[in-house]
């Protein structure tokens, strides 16, 4: 373990080597994370600030990133070492669009295979009254709180420590866990987001190295399914440009936490995933895990 810590950097005192070790770096990451969302969620609850057309959780997400972007630029990507601010991305602009029309194609991708086989019906027309709500919160303030957790902490030193493969398993196991608080999940839905979102967004990350791709990609699923499908997002109602039902096959419906739980939506944003996987590999960005460096 001392040869890990080390890592080669005897110029260092002690202290720091410690301190910048993969996994000491994603704990004190992950703190700062907890912090920075608990200040947030404290100020909202104590202040009781009054925005226009904000509800106490839209208010929440909005400060949250407000607080977790500058604290993330100039405080966690600092850590470790190498330091890397995964919002530098020359192509950041190319990767979010990427991500957002990704993101739309593959959940319209599993609605059409929901509509043709008579699982999901457009019974009516919708509104517009929840779409400020759906900008900011499972839109916006999802993706960019728990990208930047799940892959900008997590992913990131879990890789360096035990190389991409772990890090792949580890971060899509614990994204599915964190939706089980989630209204009408279950372990089959916790299970499902953790093979298809997990996988996608962590190879969207590989692939790019950089937050832009996931978010884009994590923003636009939520976005989809809910505002324009009318379909309950990780379990959580929206109102949707279209009045939508589900029915049939709690395995092809997702029993009432959204299609994202069922098996159509699995096996289509899984194949992207592996997909982009693939490409991942091919551009040589596997990693291999810091303790077989440091025995060699």
């Amino acid at each position: 373990m001392a040869d890990l810590i080390d890592g080669g950097h005897t110029n260092k005192p002690r202290w720091r080597r410690i301190v910048d070790f993969p996994l000491v770096a994603m704990i004190f990451g992950a703190a700062l994370w907890c912090i920075a969302v608990g200040v947030a969620g404290g100020i909202v609850i104590i202040a009781r600030p009054q925005i226009a057309g904000f509800s106490l959780e839209m208010e929440n997400y909005a400060l949250a990133i407000l607080i977790l972007v500058p604290l993330y630029i100039c405080v966690i990507s600092r850590l470790g070492d190498p330091k890397r601010n995964d919002f530098r991305d020359p192509k950041w602009l190319r990767h979010l669009l990427l991500g957002l029309a990704g993101g739309t194609a593959i959940f319209s991708v599993a609605v059409a295979v929901a509509g043709a086989l008579g699982i999901y019906r457009i019974v009516g027309v919708g509104s517009l009254n929840g779409l400020l709500a759906a900008l900011m919160v499972p839109t916006v303030g999802a993706a960019v709180t728990e990208e930047l957790l799940f892959r900008g902490i997590l992913f990131r030193w879990i890789e360096q420590f035990g190389g991409s493969w772990m890090a792949l398993a580890l971060t899509s196991i614990l994204f599915g866990a964190a939706h089980l608080r989630n209204p009408n999940a279950s372990f089959i839905a916790a299970g499902g987001i953790a093979i298809e979102a997990g996988i996608m967004l962590g190879a969207a990350y590989m692939l790019t190295r950089s937050l832009w791709l996931p978010m884009g990609l994590h923003a636009a699923w939520n976005f989809t399914q809910g505002e324009i499908y009318d379909i309950p997002v990780s379990g959580t109602k929206v109102e949707g440009l279209v009045d939508a039902r589900l029915s049939g096959n709690p395995l092809l419906t997702g029993n009432g936490f959204g299609l994202e739980a069922s098996i159509i939506a699995i096996g289509v944003a899984t194949l992207f995933g592996f997909w982009l996987l693939r490409l991942a590999v091919q551009k040589g960005e596997v990693k291999g895990p810091s303790w077989a460096k440091a025995a060699n």
